[in-house]
């Protein structure tokens, strides 16, 4: 992946991971705010970037499982970001409105099949081992984590869960700028 391409996607992960831990780091101190709902409900869309350009730095060490657990946890990125701006950009500001029985169940399907991409994904990155194996562990694990925990109530271990999944995907996007850029130059 040449320069051009890497550099905006891991700046985009960088954005991605500080949206997660700013937010979540202010909620443990004044609560859930509508800034602080905003910034969540888009950085999904931040972390897709980061997520292909991570894929792409590693394919060829990761062969089919890591294109298989690519292709799984961005399927997952994509359903748990749309519960993700529904529950922080809509359902926030719309005072007294529940999900429906049948949404629920698939907002916790979206977060099952984002936990799974993100556990094998995490274990791809880990059998490659082109990325620093601190923050993979803390993104096969955390963000796993993360996903089931996001129907439980704001709280401090739900504030540092959100700190310590910035940070995670913070220090990959760090990495993928650390690393030298292959391909056509930009």
């Amino acid at each position: 992946m040449s320069s051009w391409e890497t550099k905006p996607s891991a700046w985009s992960g960088v954005l991605a991971g500080l949206g997660i831990a700013v937010p979540g780091g202010v909620e443990a101190f004044v609560g859930e705010t509508a800034a602080t709902s905003l910034v969540l409900a888009v950085t999904p869309a931040l972390a897709v970037p980061l997520l292909v350009v991570l894929h792409r730095g590693q394919a060829l060490e990761s062969g089919r499982f890591g294109a298989v657990a690519y292709l799984v946890n961005l399927i997952g990125l994509g359903l748990f970001g749309g519960a993700a701006f529904s529950l922080n950009a809509v359902l926030f500001f719309a005072e007294g409105v529940r999900p429906a029985a049948p949404s629920v169940v698939l907002l916790l399907g979206s977060a099952l099949v984002f936990a799974v991409g993100s556990v094998l994904f995490g274990a791809s990155m880990l059998r490659a081992g082109v990325y620093p194996p601190v923050p993979v562990w803390g993104y096969a694990v955390l963000l796993a984590v993360f996903a089931v925990a996001a129907r439980l109530p704001d709280g401090p271990l739900t504030s540092l869960l959100h700190v310590l999944v910035g940070v995670s995907l913070v220090w990959l996007a760090v990495a993928v700028l650390s690393r030298p850029a292959v391909g056509a130059a930009g």
